[in-house]
Parts: C-alpha cells; sequence; structure tokens
C-alpha cells in the first residue's frame, strides 16, 4: 500500500475527533483510490479528452484523494456524542436546534452549536438571490420527472463497491429499507425547492442537517466497529462520494454545454448551478468540490471517476441493486397505482442505463439489470408523460392571466409528493444494523 501525505486538516480529523478517526493511519493510501489510472485505459476510451485534461492538472488528483479521506468534521464531532448521550438524544436535539435555534436547546453540546452555526453561515461564494431562482425553477423537473426516475438515480451510488460499501456493511437495504432509503432522497431534494424551504428554520435546511447527522453517524458505528477496513475502503461516506448525489444535474448540463463549445452558464442555468453548490454547502461540501463554470464541474466529477478504482462484485453491487429494484415503492393497490409502478421501474432502468452505464444494456444485463421490451415501453411512455407535464407548467407559468394558478398547483403537486414519499427520518439506528465485515 502507498503511503503519502495528506493536507493538514485531513490528517487534523485524528486529533479533533478521536471517537471515529483515533486510529486512522493517515499515511496510507486507500485501495479504492485508483493512483494507477491513465489516460489511455479501455474504460476513458469515450471520454478521453476530458480524462486527459484531469491527468494534466495533478493538484485536482491530490484534492480528490484528499477529499476520500475526509469525513464531514463539525457533523462527524456531534455524532461522536452517542456514547455520551445516545443516539435518539442527539437527534431530538438537532431537531430542535433547526426548528426553534440552538440557543433554545437545553444544555447543548458545543459540538451541535457549532454544526448549527457552521450551517448557518452562508458563505460568500453563495448568491442566495440565484439560490431562489433555481429552486422555483427546479420545481418542475421535481414534479415531473423524480417521481419516475428517482430510483435509477439512486441505483448509480451502487455500481461501485468501493462507494457501496457502508450500505452494504450495515444492512440497511432490504426491499423495505430500499424504499425508505429511495423516498428520503426523493423528499429531501424535493423538499429543497419548496417556497421558502432553504431559508434558516425551512423544511430544507432542517432536512439537510439531518442527512448530515445521519452520514456522520454510519460514520462512527463503521469505525468503531471494528470491521471497517480503511486501508480499503478510505474513510466511510467521504466528501467525494457525496458529490455525485448533490451535482450530477449540474454535471449532465455542464457537459452538453462543453459539447455544444459553451463555457458559461446562462442565468437560468446559472441559477440551477447555485440552487445545487447551496445544497451541498448546507450537507457539509466544501468550496473545492463544488465548481462554478460548466468546466470546473466536468472536471471535479470525471476526477472523482477516475481515481475511484472500478469495482462491481455481485455480493456487495448486485444485491444492493436487486432489493431496490424489487423494492414496491408504491401503493400497487389501485390501477392507477399499477400503472405508475410500471412506468416508473422502466423509467428508472432507462436512467440508469443512459445515465451512468453510458447507455450499455449489455452490461446493465450483466449486473441484473434487465430492459426488455416492456421496460422500453414503459419508458416511453412515462417519458411522454413526463415531457407533457413538464410543457405544461412551463407554458402555463409564462401566461400571466394564468401563472399564479399554475405556480399554486406546483407547490400542491410538490405537497402531494411529499405526502407520498411519506415521513423521511434521516436517520441511522445502529441496534437496527447486521454489522458484515467489509
Amino acid at each position: 500500500m502507498r503511503t503519502q501525505t495528506y493536507a493538514a486538516r485531513v490528517v487534523q480529523q485524528r486529533d479533533d475527533i478521536p471517537g471515529i478517526y483515533g486510529d486512522v493511519d493517515f499515511s496510507v493510501e486507500p485501495e479504492r483510490f485508483d493512483r494507477d489510472a491513465a489516460p489511455d485505459d479501455e474504460r476513458f476510451a469515450k471520454h478521453r479528452d476530458a480524462v486527459a485534461r484531469v491527468f494534466d492538472n495533478p493538484a485536482l488528483i491530490e484534492t480528490i484523494r484528499d477529499y476520500t479521506m475526509t469525513g464531514d468534521p463539525v457533523a462527524d464531532a456531534y455524532a461522536a456524542l452517542i456514547p455520551e448521550h445516545g443516539f435518539r438524544t442527539l437527534v431530538d436535539m438537532l431537531d430542535e436546534a433547526c426548528e426553534r435555534g440552538v440557543e433554545h436547546v437545553d444544555n447543548a453540546p458545543p459540538e451541535l452549536v457549532e454544526l448549527i452555526r457552521a450551517m448557518e453561515h452562508t458563505p460568500d461564494w453563495v448568491d442566495m438571490a440565484l439560490v431562489e431562482e433555481g429552486a422555483r425553477a427546479e420545481r418542475i423537473p421535481m414534479a415531473t420527472a423524480t417521481p419516475f426516475a428517482i430510483r435509477g438515480a439512486f441505483l448509480a451510488t451502487f455500481l461501485n463497491k468501493y462507494a457501496a460499501m457502508p450500505m452494504t456493511m450495515t444492512g440497511t437495504l432490504s426491499d423495505e429499507a430500499a424504499a425508505k432509503r429511495v423516498f428520503e432522497t426523493a423528499s429531501f431534494f424535493t423538499a429543497t425547492t419548496l417556497p421558502g424551504a432553504l431559508a434558516r428554520h425551512g423544511k430544507g435546511f432542517q432536512a439537510a442537517a439531518k442527512v448530515r447527522l445521519m452520514h456522520s453517524m454510519v460514520r462512527f458505528h463503521l469505525m468503531s466497529s471494528g470491521r471497517w477496513d480503511v486501508a480499503t475502503y478510505g474513510i466511510p461516506i467521504p466528501q467525494v462520494d457525496q458529490m455525485p448525489a448533490g451535482t450530477i444535474g449540474t454535471f449532465m448540463l455542464s457537459a452538453r454545454l462543453l459539447r455544444k463549445g459553451h463555457t458559461e452558464f446562462t442565468r437560468a442555468q446559472k441559477a440551477t448551478v447555485e440552487l445545487a453548490r447551496y445544497r451541498c454547502f448546507l450537507l457539509g461540501l466544501p468550496q473545492d468540490l463544488l465548481g462554478d463554470t460548466p468546466q470546473e464541474i466536468v472536471d471535479l466529477l470525471t476526477a472523482r471517476h477516475i481515481t475511484l478504482r472500478e469495482a462491481y462484485d455481485d455480493e456487495t453491487c448486485g444485491a444492493l441493486v436487486r432489493g431496490t429494484l424489487d423494492a414496491d415503492l408504491f401503493d400497487r393497490s389501485s390501477i392507477r397505482g399499477r400503472v405508475h409502478s410500471r412506468l416508473e421501474n422502466g423509467f428508472s432502468r432507462f436512467v440508469l442505463i443512459n445515465s451512468f452505464l453510458g447507455g450499455d444494456a449489455e452490461r446493465a444485463e450483466s449486473i441484473g439489470i434487465d430492459f426488455g421490451a416492456a421496460d422500453k415501453a414503459a419508458a416511453g411512455v412515462a417519458g411522454g408523460v413526463v415531457f407533457a407535464r413538464t410543457a405544461f407548467y412551463n407554458l402555463g407559468l409564462r401566461v400571466p392571466v394564468v401563472s399564479g394558478w399554475i405556480d399554486r398547483r406546483l407547490n400542491a403537486r410538490l405537497a402531494h409528493l411529499l405526502d407520498m414519499y411519506g415521513h423521511a427520518d434521516f436517520v441511522t439506528d445502529a441496534d437496527r444494523y447486521k454489522l458484515a465485515a467489509a
């Protein structure tokens, strides 16, 4: 195993949060970080130019390497209080701090105060006016595409065993748990687009805080279990593994623009990007991982892709994929429910294959993702529904005489979807884990 010198802030985690990182050997570069990757590797054949550009930027590679060994310092410090306060108490105090203000939490630990204050301190590089514009625009895809596509996007996180291992070890992806996690993901992103949701006392702010605590609790339990292999997998749920979920939409937008020769965002596109950047900030991601231009965004996710060692095994990844595909996400007791469920399943497979597997249906089949004629038909119909609904909202919001009504209807649609997704707990309880060796 190669030994490397990490940035001082990475190593500092060991001293600042000994309850999680005290035993980590930060002289070791984990196996998951593919130091041997090269521009001419076969897996980069379709994106040779983009990959070569990143390989020519060693500083970016080292940034990704550092954040492969970085958790969430402020949330991790709070999660490390589990032995002292207990799982449930930490969750309850965080809820109260989000709803009423941390100053109203009796005997609030300094770690909780620091977490809330860090989230409240919006950095200068975030333009909140653009964030609000982005949230208004993002309501439309959340209302139209997300109900059909969220499972496919969620499945993409299971295609690499190094990134998927925390889910495997905690044993939290039975069919029932898979549905819950899919809906929690959809609920978080949907909630952040509602009016005022990202304000200090909004539901989006609270959801982000709970997601951060959930991830930190997973780190605490895995790192204290004695079964997590840092030399192989690095830090559980590192910053670089949270980056794709928060920026995949802006990455796809950026890649399309670059292919057309555009190097800057329009005002509307920039608003969407700024919303994603602010959401990621609330989730604890640093500015280093949040590009501001199409090229920066593409370079960052490309760097993460080429440095994550390629590895798919059926025991780890296949089990997660099958469990999520088999989960019944929607109520199938009515004809409408069964139709929606069928369309969603087909469209999710389409999204996964075309957005995350490069359109390679054969590879998808080899890892247990069928996409037969019935699935293609379902995906086609779902795509038509998404297109029609998107056109309806876009047009309606531009017509002054009905724009107010359309706006209210769109918000009501999002509220209905949140009800359908169910209450999102955003918690992880170690008593329900079935810890397996990494």
